[in-house]
């Protein structure tokens, strides 16, 4: 008997803090999910950089041994101020002295990099006056293209998603649910084929030394905004028509991101999708409630009262004649 009470109570008790128990289990979940990609990155990368380590040191080395009237420092101070230089997008390399990082295209394909807050880190500005712009820039911009962003996909949404599921559910009588779910699924292979594999492969023939898979790589981190700045397109010193190339990369990348945004949206908008996100939320009381609906029918009747007095007014001075005419009547 105690045994059957104590278990009762406490499914109630599980029941009544769901949403608290499954936030737990949700932010635990995230947290091993960290624990394991580092340990992955670890295992994996490890190695390649104790190689390329080991690699840089047989070729200082080879290099102090040849030119004996170079002192480790010297080498050292130089290295430092050339890779400084690197960290700016200016190489000291012959065959990369041609390409400016600050004319119009490429300032045009930075900015697009910023406000979409991709942010590849091969170009950054070099004066303080730029990075004082940059803030600046940036708070302005990165809210507006939010506030873009959303009504362009809003728009968009509505007549690629929404429009076409309840065309279908009308017409032909299929389960709005289903319907849903297979569009969503479309729609992202019509995306992710127009976004990712399609320009994966003009990347890798227009890119000389990017490879197919190298340029999906791109085109994920480009999409996803992480934008780690590893590859970036149009940096070649033989790259050719590159301000024209900038320009397509820079709409290439605009009209990817609104294209990811509607797939997400159009995922989201799934009941499966929106049943299960409701488990992780906390669940209004039913006093918040009440205060809200009785807030709302008070909100509600003041405007109906206001609007019937201003109705009877508005009768009052659109009616003169009747007013004078009972007035002679009382005389």
């Amino acid at each position: 008997m105690l045994q059957s009470l104590a278990g009762s109570s406490c499914v109630r008790l599980v029941e009544r803090h769901r949403s608290a128990w499954c936030f737990g289990f949700l932010v635990l979940g995230y947290l091993l999910y960290l624990v394991f990609g580092a340990v992955v990155f670890s295992s994996v990368e490890l190695p390649y950089e104790d190689l390329l380590r080991q690699e840089l040191r047989k070729l200082k080395r080879r290099f102090l041994e040849e030119h004996e009237c170079l002192s480790e420092q010297q080498l050292e101070q130089f290295l430092g101020r050339v890779l400084e230089a690197s960290n700016y997008g200016v190489s000291v390399l012959s065959n990369a002295s041609g390409n400016w990082n600050w004319d119009f295209t490429s300032a045009l394909f930075f900015a697009s990099t910023v406000l979409s807050t991709t942010g590849y880190g091969h170009t950054v500005p070099l004066s303080d006056g730029g990075k004082a712009f940059c803030i600046i820039y940036s708070v302005i911009g990165i809210p507006f293209t939010l506030l873009f962003l959303t009504a362009v996909v809003q728009r968009i949404t509505v007549h690629v998603t929404r429009r076409p599921v309840l065309y279908f559910h009308i017409r032909w009588g299929f389960s709005k649910q289903v319907v849903a779910i297979v569009h969503a699924v479309l729609l992202g292979f019509v995306t992710v084929s127009c976004f990712f594999f399609i320009p994966a492969a003009v990347f890798s023939v227009l890119e000389d030394d990017w490879n197919f898979l190298e340029s999906f790589y791109f085109c994920f981190i480009s999409l996803s905004t992480i934008g780690l700045g590893d590859y970036v397109p149009g940096e070649g010193y033989n790259q050719k028509f590159r301000e024209l190339y900038k320009i397509g990369i820079t709409c290439y990348l605009l009209l990817g991101l609104i294209a990811m945004l509607v797939v997400l949206e159009t995922f989201c908008e799934l009941h499966e999708l929106k049943k299960f996100r409701k488990m992780f939320y906390v669940k209004k009381d039913k006093d918040e409630d009440q205060v809200h609906i009785i807030e709302h029918d008070q909100l509600s009747f003041s405007s109906i009262t206001d609007q019937a007095a201003g109705m009877k007014e508005d009768q009052k001075q659109n009616e003169p004649f009747v007013a004078t005419q009972s007035s002679k009547r009382a005389w």
